[in-house]
């Protein structure tokens, strides 16, 4: 049964796709088979391995709304091992089609992991990506995660951003999924030369050991390699280099949360 890693904070722009990304790129160089699911509507995991989401005729709207089978929307091999159940703008109508017809969706917080059941045996872990939002898609994404990832980037007003998503998994977890536990805080775009970043991390790691949550070693750098790489190559960093820095910290992310 695959390992199920949701990565997610209500923050945008702090590398979640990123992480969802080279974590899968790590894991699949050992072999492991991985399908990472697009729940953001902005399509950026395709993306992320030189494809258009806007091309693809079936996504995981026409899974959730439409009642499409997982197999007949995940494109397979996009890279060796990975496989991606894809996202694109349909998205952007997936609350508002189910919240105006709810009696269709007797179950609407357990529609992704019902129609999971079927592919679930076939990966060692499927790896999510979340919108930087709190609501139905987000419901889905926590009811049928293992473990929730959360990135954090060291800024103002970012500590106020970490203890209401926790706040919000607790809650959640305790109406719809008992069983849902979080992996641990990961801090990115980090610059640990600036005093801002180093007080603000240090802060976290307080607040994580207060309110008995992991706070992880690894942190992921701020860095252009992983856009370079994507923009050059059509592939995630740690598909495409070695001996680097950012690729570094991802491994390191990998071999913590083993």
């Amino acid at each position: 049964m695959a390992r199920v890693i949701a990565v997610s904070t209500n923050k945008g722009g702090v590398l979640k796709t990123s992480i969802s990304v080279n974590l899968a790129g790590v894991l699949s160089k050992e072999g492991k088979r991985i399908l990472i699911i697009d729940t953001d509507n902005q399509g950026n995991v395709l993306l992320s391995f030189g494809r258009n989401p806007d091309d693809v005729d079936r996504s995981i709207y026409n899974i959730l709304v439409e009642g499409l089978s997982a197999k007949e929307a995940i494109i397979k091999d996009v890279y060796k091992n990975i496989d991606v159940l894809p996202s694109n703008d349909d998205m952007t109508f997936f609350e508002f089609d189910v919240l105006t017809k709810i009696k269709q969706y007797p179950e609407p917080f357990s529609m992704l992991k019902n129609k999971l059941r079927e592919v679930e045996s076939l990966y060692d872990y499927i790896i999510i990506d979340t919108p930087p939002n709190l609501g139905l898609t987000q419901g889905n994404v926590l009811t049928t995660a293992d473990e929730i990832l959360i990135p954090f980037q060291p800024e103002n007003y970012s500590m106020r951003s970490l203890v209401k998503i926790l706040s919000a998994i607790n809650s959640f977890k305790n109406d719809h999924n008992p069983s849902l536990r979080v992996l641990g805080v990961v801090a990115t775009l980090v610059d640990l030369r600036t005093i801002l970043h180093s007080e603000v991390i240090q802060e976290c790691r307080r607040y994580c050991y207060e309110n008995n949550v992991k706070m992880l070693e690894t942190v992921i750098p701020r860095a252009i390699r992983y856009a370079n790489s994507v923009a050059y190559e059509g592939l995630p960093a740690t598909l495409t280099t070695k001996n680097n820095q950012l690729v570094q910290a991802y491994i390191d992310l990998r071999n913590e949360i083993h």
